[in-house]
């Protein structure tokens, strides 16, 4: 793994000097340009949508860990477009592709477990009595049966 992420940036700098060799060198910058762009729109779109989505979470809506995930994932891919070079582009065109990122995923790590979400009673709504005693302010007591 360590040989992979030294070999890394001279694997990248090979495929884009023949990409450079097959089309032309403003093509190669042209590639690198525009997928340095399209690299910050997606990190900047996700940061939006990540922001959203924990906003509500705090509204106490359930947000499972495969969102943040993916929100994750796609993070991960602008990163990787933002570098330069054409296996980067793959890997982050793989963490975009949401069924082949998680098919992937599943054969590394394992099912993933489902996340946990309270049953919520919605066929009826019980009342509850009881006796309860309200104190005010200045001292009055009450005690009431409902």
């Amino acid at each position: 793994m360590r040989l992979l992420i030294l070999l890394l940036p001279w694997l990248e700098l090979f495929t884009l000097i023949e990409l450079g060799i097959h089309t032309s060198a403003l093509a190669a910058l042209a590639y690198v340009f525009g997928t340095l762009c399209l690299g910050l729109v997606i990190l900047q779109r996700q940061g939006r949508g990540m922001f959203e989505r924990l906003r509500q979470s705090q509204q106490g809506r359930i947000i499972g860990p495969q969102l943040l995930l993916d929100d994750m994932a796609l993070g991960l891919a602008g990163i990787l477009l933002i570098v330069p070079g054409m296996i980067t582009d793959i890997a982050a065109l793989i963490a975009m592709v949401g069924p082949l990122r998680r098919r992937l995923a599943r054969w590394l790590f394992g099912p993933q477990p489902e996340p946990y979400a309270p049953q919520r009673d919605t066929d009826s709504h019980l009342t509850i009595e009881g006796r309860y005693r309200r104190v005010d302010t200045d001292g009055f007591r009450q005690d009431v049966d409902e």
